[in-house]
């Protein structure tokens, strides 16, 4: 699913269902823009929540992150096998399938007795949305005829995703002041509304057609890889970095990776085929979303913990703080993508990581009594500004040059790299983190300040993945 602020281009790909003449209607694409409001709900209310959440499972700082990381870990390694599943078995099939699923899950995850129960169901839940968010995607762009009509259904398909993260954290913080676990359980009414009403309202899958072999020894080998990549990063600081331990399970990542560039080289239909990963502008394009995302998720998780740690403020007062952040980055969104198509993907995409960067650097400023007006607002209006910027540029490089039939692929492989950046960078930067912290005697400002670096330095080297990338101007790239 496209993250705030993101433009949607979904070509469709070779053998897809010819669109038809005649739109659903209103009442199925507001099913459709639930689905997309509930994950982006999902996605910013739990922030809020985490000190809450540590305190009442008494999970410890590295553990936590898990709670952010499984959720994007399972979103980016099932997102490709997603949107084929969607293309071979129905896409309306698999949405109300990973509809239902996300919504069971986030009952079990409301009533998890442990920490690692609640992982396992933010797992299991993103794994539902890396097959929903395809599938919802590609309902719009295989059902609303190209143009206009597609055009408004997918800007009111982007507005959903966007009033969802706002509400997200405003949910979140007052939901967290009665008990973190409503948190988890507010996408439960909402996955029920779309599961009745998209029985009856969304277009029937066709019949018929040949259905081709999944690439699942893809998907498993992919995810696997990342997991074990995470997990180290994860226990690093505890066992160490050049322990046996560590040391192990980066190789059996690596050798992961391997096997899973292997498996896609003989695949008769691979989940994604090496000539597409070769291109170096996917790569490029992939490398600073990575990096922008994963710096986000990061910094997000460092200023929860410092606002409601350090300076005491309620997990509903910590959620008013990231409100201009995600009304900057609404706000703009529209506009920036303008401006990319007028000036250029490459200049919009640099001035935003710069934007980005500038804001984490001025989060060093932070004190035992930062002020919000003079420290923490600055910080936060910099950095939606810079997102806005960023991420519709981003989106128009994806696509640009890449044929008709591959550019649904090149859609779901930056998302797919935006959700692995967040899982990775942010386990890098908590293990960082709570290194600092032990060396200069237990002082969380010492850790965050650490951290923060570590987000500073991640933005830098996306911009300059961003500096390699050249974009080629393509009327269909809006």
């Amino acid at each position: 699913m496209r993250r705030i602020g993101e433009t949607a281009t979904g070509a469709e790909r070779p053998g897809a269902v010819a669109e038809v003449s005649r739109s659903p209607g209103t009442a199925a694409l507001l099913v459709l823009c639930a689905a997309h409001f509930m994950d982006a709900v999902d996605l910013s209310d739990v922030g809020v929540a985490l000190p809450a959440i540590q305190h009442g499972l008494g999970m410890a700082s590295g553990s936590l992150q898990w709670v952010v990381s499984a959720y994007a870990l399972g979103y980016g390694g099932f997102l490709l096998l997603g949107g084929r599943v969607a293309d071979l078995f129905g896409r309306r099939r698999a949405f109300l399938a990973a509809v239902a699923v996300f919504g069971v899950v986030s009952v079990l995850g409301a009533l998890a007795p442990t920490g690692g129960l609640l992982i396992a169901a933010r797992l299991v839940k993103g794994i539902a949305a890396g097959f929903l968010a395809p599938a919802a995607l590609s309902l719009i762009t295989t059902n609303w005829p190209e143009g206009p009509r597609r055009g408004r259904a997918l800007g009111w398909y982007a507005t959903a995703g966007a009033c969802g993260f706002v509400g997200g954290l405003v949910l979140g913080g007052v939901l967290t002041e009665l008990s973190w676990r409503l948190v988890f359980a507010l996408p439960v009414p909402i996955a029920i509304v779309a599961l009745l009403a998209g029985r009856r309202l969304l277009p029937a899958d066709p019949r018929g057609g040949t259905r081709e072999k999944i690439d699942v020894p893809g998907a498993l080998t992919a995810t696997g890889a990342l997991v074990l990549l995470v997990y180290a990063l994860t226990q690093a600081p505890s066992h160490g970095w050049l322990s046996a331990r560590t040391l192990v399970l980066a190789f059996a990542a690596a050798g992961l990776l391997v096997l899973f560039v292997r498996v896609e080289s003989r695949a008769r239909r691979p989940l994604v085929p090496p000539a597409f990963l070769t291109r170096r502008a996917t790569a490029r394009t992939n490398l600073t979303i990575f990096a922008m995302w994963g710096a986000y998720t990061s910094f997000a998780f460092l200023t929860t913990l410092y606002l409601q740690n350090v300076l005491g403020w309620s997990p509903l007062r910590t959620a008013g703080a990231f409100v201009p952040l995600g009304l900057a980055n609404g706000a703009l969104a529209p506009l920036a993508g303008r401006l990319a198509a007028r000036f250029g993907a490459h200049r919009m995409i640099t001035a935003g990581m710069l934007l980005l960067a500038l804001s984490y650097a001025l989060f060093f400023r932070i004190g035992p009594d930062s002020s919000f007006l003079t420290v923490i607002l600055p910080v936060m209006v910099v950095n939606g500004i810079g997102t806005a910027a960023t991420f519709p540029a981003l989106n128009m490089s994806a696509v640009a040059g890449v044929p008709d039939r591959d550019q649904g692929l090149a859609g779901a492989l930056l998302n797919t790299f935006m959700q692995i950046g967040g899982a990775v960078v942010l386990a890098l930067v908590t293990a960082v983190a709570e290194a600092g912290q032990r060396a200069d005697g237990g002082d969380p400002l010492a850790g965050y300040a650490v951290g923060t670096a570590v987000i500073v330095a991640t933005v830098l080297a996306g911009l300059g993945a961003t500096l390699l990338i050249r974009h080629r101007p393509d009327s269909g790239n809006r």
